[in-house]
């Protein structure tokens, strides 16, 4: 690709009044990729736009990055662009609940897209043996899938909640001594999946024990996005629910002993 500019921006922050920049998330841009992420501030971006540095935004597609628009500095010394960035903030710690077989295809992309916005962490086939649920989730904690994890993504396709294994990581992202807290639900309703695009989200469509914290308030669900400022607000709900509604924790259900679709 041809070189778009000196520096490209991907993420940004305001400070605490809102009305001026605080941090940004920059690369270089080497004309064939952009390089790797550098936290930087307001007062260093002005110090490269005096020096003739030149700036654009970029969003991340599934394939790369694509720029958006520039990213000026203006007469009276602010900054000027034409586009809503991903908020540079803490990355939360995700650990992805999926049906290997059926959804891979969307794991992938969750990362692909993702991937700079958190922390990724799930188990991929092979990673954890185990056919009881006690043994898997102690598995997830001592190898470090679910011992510090904010926020589990549960990815519902058709036949996600037919799978003890997504019960059993639901099971355990609600347990307290998991981290020092319980970690955030956050349901992604599929393309693949009859309620997506229907405003709806069916109780008996989804993971029971998914359903059983949708139904308290504890659980966000919400229709798959492949809008990055979306997923970082559902992430970001989710997790702010570990402290609002840590109360309306369901986790009362029997584990699943078997897969149901089989």
């Amino acid at each position: 690709m041809a070189k778009w500019e000196d520096y490209v921006i991907t993420k940004l922050s305001f400070n605490e009044e809102g009305n001026s920049i605080d941090k940004v998330i920059v690369h270089d841009d080497f004309e064939e990729h952009i390089g790797d992420a550098m936290l930087k501030n307001r007062q260093w971006l002005v110090e490269q736009a005096n020096k003739g540095k030149t700036f654009c935004c970029a969003e991340k597609k599934i394939g790369g990055w694509s720029r958006i628009c520039p990213f000026i500095r203006k007469v009276d010394g602010g900054f000027n662009w034409s586009t809503t960035l991903p908020k540079e903030i803490v990355k939360r710690k995700t650990f992805i609940s999926y049906y290997h077989y059926e959804d891979q295809d969307y794991k992938e992309r969750f990362k692909n897209l993702f991937g700079d916005l958190v922390t990724h962490k799930s188990v991929e086939d092979g990673d954890i043996n185990s056919d009881n649920s006690d043994g898997y989730i102690k598995q997830l904690i001592q190898k470090g899938y679910l011992a510090d994890t904010t926020v589990l993504v549960v990815l519902i396709g058709l036949n996600t909640k037919h799978r003890k294994h997504i019960d059993w990581e639901i099971s355990g992202a609600l347990n307290y001594k998991v981290g020092d807290k319980y970690s955030g639900l956050l349901g992604l309703i599929l393309p693949n999946h009859s309620d997506f695009g229907t405003s709806r989200a069916n109780y008996d469509l989804m993971p029971t024990r998914l359903a059983d914290n949708f139904r308290s308030e504890y659980a966000v669900i919400k229709d798959w996005t492949d809008d990055r400022i979306k997923m970082q607000e559902y992430i970001e709900l989710a997790f702010a629910k570990r402290n609002t509604h840590s109360d309306n924790i369901d986790n009362t259900l029997k584990q699943m002993t078997k897969d149901t679709n089989e």
